[in-house]
């Protein structure tokens, strides 16, 4: 008996799982998401650092930072629910404010606040969360921000990217230059107004428009 190869055009879903285990163990040929993710951090650092060394007097720089897979991490959480997106079980793991820091990104927060780069979360978390973020934000090192904008009940049914857009203009009004965005979507990044430099994480866990 003869197998047809071209048949099996997609791995397995358990076969992805497992993958998706091993890219974040960093024990698999696929690469390292932890390594992924200090080289793109690293990349933000390095733009904020020229960029701000080159500022005009009485320009207002602002670093824009996605919150989950960017800022914090819901692995945890995510291998629990074996890669599946369940609502209500998700704003449960919100609810302990007990995702940990992703280590690059708290790295350029401190370095943003070093340099006097005003950050803003950007987050699309809902309005009712705000005071479990905060706190989670605050525990994991993330303190003296200069805003957190989250998702109101009117903004629910839109897309991430007219949500996170929308808010880019709000701090753009405010007088802000927008000089860095760093989010894990596409959709995090893209909309105008958009920052002068963008720099996507890796997420092969889960894909938002």
């Amino acid at each position: 008996m003869s197998a047809y190869a071209p048949a099996e055009r997609i791995l397995n879903l358990d076969d992805l799982k497992a993958e998706l285990k091993q890219y974040h163990s960093c024990t698999c040929k696929c690469g390292c998401y932890a390594k992924d993710m200090d080289h793109q951090a690293d990349r933000a650092i390095t733009f904020l650092d020229m960029r701000a060394a080159h500022s005009r007097p009485q320009e207002k720089l602002a670093l824009v930072l996605d919150i989950d897979e960017t800022t914090l991490s819901n692995y945890e959480e995510m291998v629990t629910a074996d890669f599946a997106y369940d609502k209500t079980a998700f704003d449960a793991w919100v609810e302990t404010a007990k995702a940990p820091a992703i280590p690059g990104t708290l790295r350029l927060f401190q370095e943003a606040r070093r340099l006097g780069v005003s950050v803003f979360f950007v987050t699309g978390r809902a309005e009712a969360e705000r005071a479990v973020t905060e706190l989670n934000l605050h525990n994991q090192g993330f303190q003296n921000w200069q805003g957190l904008i989250l998702r109101q009940a009117s903004q629910a049914s839109g897309t991430t990217q007219a949500f996170k857009s929308t808010a880019r203009a709000t701090i753009q009004a405010q007088g802000y230059k927008i000089v860095l965005n760093v989010g894990d979507q596409w959709s995090d990044l893209k909309g105008a107004p958009e920052a002068e430099f963008s720099v996507k994480y890796p997420d092969p866990f889960y894909f938002l428009k």
